[in-house]
């Protein structure tokens, strides 16, 4: 090639060959330099070559899951695993994932299909190390992992030290076993629940869910031996049974949960799944062992980690592919942590106090001060600028205030006012049904008179009169006795009482001023007896004033559709008595008004009545509410538990 170096050589050596008897020695001058620059050339592209970026090659993985990777436990591994090695890879890494999904598909069959399909699959990739996630997948590339992935290192994770065994490992197989631990758990859960004696240990019948409970069983052997609180374990029985069990445990109780894969009647469950619904349907804590089932209704625990145990796994297989083979094959590594759930300690009135000072609570919710603070902070920034102006106006707004508080005494004045005519107004119809008997007596009384002045009185019909006289006169007695037993103050006082016979002596008691009011007042009175506790006093009161605030409804309404049916009923444990009219009703919008105090719809009322015979009634451990009727008007329904 002209110009190269090579050539500059060749001709440079011709020349020094024709004047290799100049006296100068400029000959071998020039050989120097061209040696010299042929030494910097060859130097400067090897420096050039260093600073080229050379291809990293890539590495690939395989996971191979027994379950669905969508599973909880199983995605907070793969996803903390995935991140921790390429987080830390040097070289690039490709990752598949082969969920087995066993639980649904677990045949010999599908087995032996499942191994010729990733034999073909990954017949032209070399992969580098194949991760056997759990005992079954573990099981499967014991047997066909050599003819899946040839060449290439075996680690395992999710096994225990039991489940391992002590078989024997090739020189390419490395793990990181599960270290489970229940007895934490429980010795934490007796701490918080001093009062705890009997524990509920919840687990399936899948041969996963017995090993895993008799690992439980043998650590909580130590406190049954003890004495420290008794056991029941609930493994064989179908799901319903189970929840039906749990729903009624006594208050002393606490439940374990282990793992639910199949209940006692063979139906197979995932297990995140079936401990919501244990937790929903439990009337005592429910507390777990791994992290999967938190967010799911346990309270917590010394939860075993999936997530710790992704990344101790992912940090095995970075030294399995960087050549730095560990010198233990098989680690034993506790990723346990100490962790709770915020709703479920609130739900069960768990203190944050009482817990271990290395406890980590999740889900916790903030108050709105805590999620809003800068928002809050800006406000009150604002707020102070304005403070300014808003001094100029506090006189007058005091000035304001002093009017409003003389306007609400003046109408204090006008409610005790019209209390006083409410009151005239009742006692004008008692005093109407007691002129009555008065009158009968007076006009028996002349007429005794007068036999008596005859020369042969009528000694029968005197008798008679005499009769009618005294007929008169209990009559008059028992309004003014109702009307002082109404109106006399006594303390609340409760007693066995007949609420039929409390509301016909209310009905009797107003019957004159439904006639004074042209309102027709009927009653429809259970057959039976309603016995019941109450105060004789209050509760009519309570009937009275709903009857009254029926007639004021009812005030506008043509004479002729004035009507007020009141009624008593047994409706399961309780006694119902209902106060219904033909009135305008409530308003939809009111509806949920009406209880509150010095709320009213009258013109003149005070809106203390209804809200005065809530709290009587609530006292009695009863309710009230309105509804209004399809056909119009209002019905005012109290009920009360039965003697």
């Amino acid at each position: 090639m002209p110009g190269s170096g090579t050539d500059l050589h060749f001709r440079g050596r011709l020349a020094c060959l024709n004047r290799r008897h100049s006296p100068n020695g400029g000959c071998a001058r020039a050989m120097m330099l061209r040696t010299s620059f042929l030494i910097v050339w060859a130097n400067l592209a090897l420096a050039i070559a260093g600073l080229s970026p050379v291809s990293a090659e890539t590495r690939r993985v395989v996971l191979l899951f027994d379950e669905r990777v969508e599973l909880p436990g199983l995605s907070l591994l793969d996803a903390e695993f995935v991140h921790t090695l390429q987080a830390h890879s040097p070289d690039p890494v490709e990752v598949y994932r082969e969920p087995m999904d066993l639980s649904r598909f677990g045949s010999n069959t599908y087995k032996s299909a499942l191994r010729e399909f990733l034999h073909t699959k990954y017949a032209e990739k070399k992969i580098d190390v194949a991760v056997a996630v759990m005992a079954p997948a573990f099981e499967f590339l014991s047997r066909y992992g050599e003819m899946i992935f040839p060449g290439a290192s075996i680690v395992f994770c999710g096994l225990d030290r039991k489940q391992l065994g002590t078989q024997s490992l090739p020189a390419n197989w490395y793990g990181v076993l599960v270290k489970r631990e229940f007895a934490p758990t429980l010795e934490i859960v007796l701490r918080l629940h001093p009062k705890t004696k009997e524990v509920v240990v919840v687990s399936g019948t899948s041969e996963f869910d017995d090993t895993i409970l008799a690992a439980a069983r043998n650590e909580f052997w130590v406190y049954e031996s003890q004495s420290r609180v008794a056991f029941t374990y609930l493994y064989d029985r179908p799901f319903k049974s189970l929840l039906s069990t749990i729903s009624h445990l006594p208050s002393d109780t606490i439940i374990l949960f282990t793992t639910l894969f199949q209940d006692g009647a063979g139906k197979p469950f995932v297990s995140h799944e079936a401990v919501e619904r244990i937790s929903a349907t439990a009337n005592v804590p429910v507390y777990g062992f791994t992290d999967q089932y938190l967010g799911r209704g346990i309270v917590g625990g010394r939860l075993y980690s999936f997530v710790a145990h992704g990344a101790d796994t992912a940090r095995l297989v970075l030294r399995v592919l960087s050549g730095d083979a560990p010198p233990v094959a098989v680690s034993e590594v506790s990723g346990n942590k100490l962790m709770f759930d915020w709703r479920q300690m609130q739900r069960w009135g768990i203190s944050e106090n009482s817990l271990p000072p290395d406890a980590e609570i999740v889900f916790r919710e903030f108050t709105f001060w805590q999620t809003y603070a800068w928002q809050m902070a800006l406000i009150f920034g604002v707020i102070l600028l304005q403070a300014g102006l808003i001094s100029r106006f506090l006189y007058e707004q005091r000035r304001r205030r002093y009017a409003e508080v003389q306007s609400r005494q003046r109408m204090s004045e006008l409610a005790r006012i019209n209390r006083f005519s409410t009151a005239g107004e009742l006692t004008a119809s008692i005093a109407h049904e007691i002129n009555q008997p008065l009158g009968a007596i007076q006009t028996n009384a002349e007429t005794m008179e007068l036999m008596l002045r005859s020369p042969s009185p009528d000694i029968d019909e005197i008798k008679e009169i005499t009769a009618d006289i005294r007929r008169d006169q209990e009559r008059a007695s028992e309004v003014i006795r109702r009307l002082r037993s109404m109106l006399r103050r006594a303390p609340f006082e409760l007693s066995d009482i007949d609420l039929n016979e409390l509301v016909r002596e209310t009905e009797d008691f107003l019957s004159a001023l439904a006639v004074s009011r042209q309102v027709e007042l009927s009653s429809s009175i259970a057959p039976m007896p309603l016995p019941i506790r109450a105060d004789h006093i209050q509760l009519q009161q309570v009937i009275l004033n709903l009857i009254v605030n029926a007639m004021d409804a009812m005030a506008d309404m043509p004479k002729a559709e004035r009507k007020i049916v009141i009624r008593t009923a047994r409706i399961d444990r309780f006694a119902e008595v209902s106060v219904s009219d033909t009135g305008p009703g409530i308003p939809p919008d009111k509806a949920k008004q009406v209880f509150k105090p010095f709320f009213t719809t009258k013109a003149q009322g005070m809106g203390i009545g209804l809200s005065i015979a809530r709290t009587i009634i609530e006292a009695h451990s009863g309710r009230i509410w309105a509804d209004n009727q399809t056909t119009g008007g209002a019905v005012f329904h109290i009920s009360l538990p039965l003697a």
